[in-house]
């Protein structure tokens, strides 16, 4: 089968983020599919971008994938330079829409950006090829930058978004929903209820069996922290204002002696987050440089308990999938999960405790409660989450299912 996968923000283990595309890619090329991926040149989630040396395109082969990179303008935050980088891409691939047909003859093509208007030159070129079309719902778009960034349902920009979903839901042969509680938003915008699938996102099981180790000062000061003797709350991701840090920190100020809180990573929350433990002397908190994907392994077995918070919003009643929480699983670490959401997969698996979102003192006590149980509960706790994600989350699972409901 020919597998025609459209992702503006596609990655790989050499570019870095967004992974999903690629790991979904690399099971079926596995499989004995033929796997084109087309991708903006410029992402900014991308930790590398593809050098195009002043080309319009360029492919190249990743692990038996074949990309195609479009160039696309580079930009800083979410205003008009992020308009013209999607915009940019679009055109290219509606301008170029007849030759992939004609040279890749794709049998499947699945349109997977964020935003949906990729879906007008994704059902052109599924036309031509007499190929099924596949809309894959990452976030929903226009209700999030509706929703999370106020913005409104009169602004161009979304209604735009809004003409380009409802034509998804009615154009594509099939829908993919990483949100697994979805389904009832997308028909009533107008999507036949058969249309409707969940694949949630998942976990690359290799990663965690050729992990790399820590850089050496990390490692000394995670020992140094550990040293203390008091039970270690992890956090490994965005140092962003929707991961609900702030009342972490809240949490943690009340709780000196109690509990120790490391964060790692990076965002544009980092400095003012190191700022606000130093001025507030939290002396029970320390922040550490984000590390390498491969490292996630050596960290999460260093800590005892692992957080995940959000802060609260209607838009999560859709249902989450984070990446993160399948990692804390995977390390087979108890979770505090501070986030309200029409799913709860720390209490469905029985791997920790789901507390109020954006309440310190609720985050304080679910820690508190956890750290008071004896290391064979944590561990208990740890093994169910591990087991679940086993189970329904890894990528040759979640590539199967795929290849099935494409078949179906």
């Amino acid at each position: 089968m020919n597998i025609l996968l459209i992702n503006h923000y596609a990655g790989s283990v050499r570019h870095g983020m967004e992974f999903r595309p690629y790991y979904l890619a690399r099971e079926w090329v596995k499989s004995g599919h033929n796997v084109q991926i087309v991708a903006a040149s410029f992402s900014h989630i991308r930790a590398d971008q593809p050098e195009m040396s002043g080309a319009a395109q360029k492919s190249e082969v990743i692990d038996g994938i074949d990309y195609r990179w479009y160039r696309a303008p580079s930009h800083a935050g979410n205003g008009a330079g992020r308009l013209l980088n999607i915009v940019t891409f679009i055109c290219r691939l509606w301008l170029n829409g007849k030759a992939i047909a004609r040279e890749f003859e794709p049998d499947v093509v699945i349109a997977s950006s964020t935003y949906p208007m990729d879906i007008w030159p994704a059902r052109r070129i599924a036309k031509r090829a007499g190929a099924q079309l596949i809309y894959e719902v990452h976030d929903l778009w226009p209700l999030s930058p509706m929703e999370l960034g106020g913005m409104s349902r009169w602004h161009p920009f979304i209604v735009w978004c809004q003409r380009a979903e409802d034509y998804a839901y009615r154009q594509a042969d099939k829908v993919v929903s990483m949100l697994p509680r979805a389904k009832e938003h997308m028909e009533s915008r107008g999507m036949a209820s058969s249309k409707y699938h969940h694949v949630p996102n998942g976990i690359d099981t290799g990663e965690w069996e050729q992990c790399q180790p820590l850089a050496d000062e990390i490692r000394s000061e995670l020992m140094r922290i550990r040293n203390r003797g008091l039970p270690l709350i992890g956090y490994a991701g965005t140092h962003g204002l929707a991961n609900a840090l702030d009342v972490l920190l809240d949490a943690a100020k009340e709780s000196a002696g109690q509990f120790e809180v490391v964060l790692v990573g990076t965002g544009p929350e980092r400095g003012r987050l190191l700022q606000r433990v130093k001025d507030e002397k939290i002396e029970n908190v320390s922040m550490l440089p984000a590390i390498p994907k491969s490292c996630m392994p050596e960290f999460l077995s260093t800590i005892d308990i692992a957080f995940i918070g959000l802060l609260p919003q209607p838009l999560f009643r859709f249902g989450i999938s984070p990446n993160k929480l399948m990692d804390y699983m995977m390390a087979g670490k108890p979770v505090v999960m501070a986030i309200r959401a029409g799913n709860d997969p720390v209490a469905e698996t029985g791997c920790g405790i789901s507390v109020a979102p954006g309440d310190a003192a609720a985050i304080r006590d679910g820690i508190l409660k956890l750290a008071a149980m004896k290391p064979e509960e944590w561990k208990a706790m740890g093994e169910k989450g591990r087991a679940y994600v086993l189970a329904e989350h890894t990528y040759p699972v979640l590539a199967q299912r795929f290849i099935q409901l494409i078949e179906s």
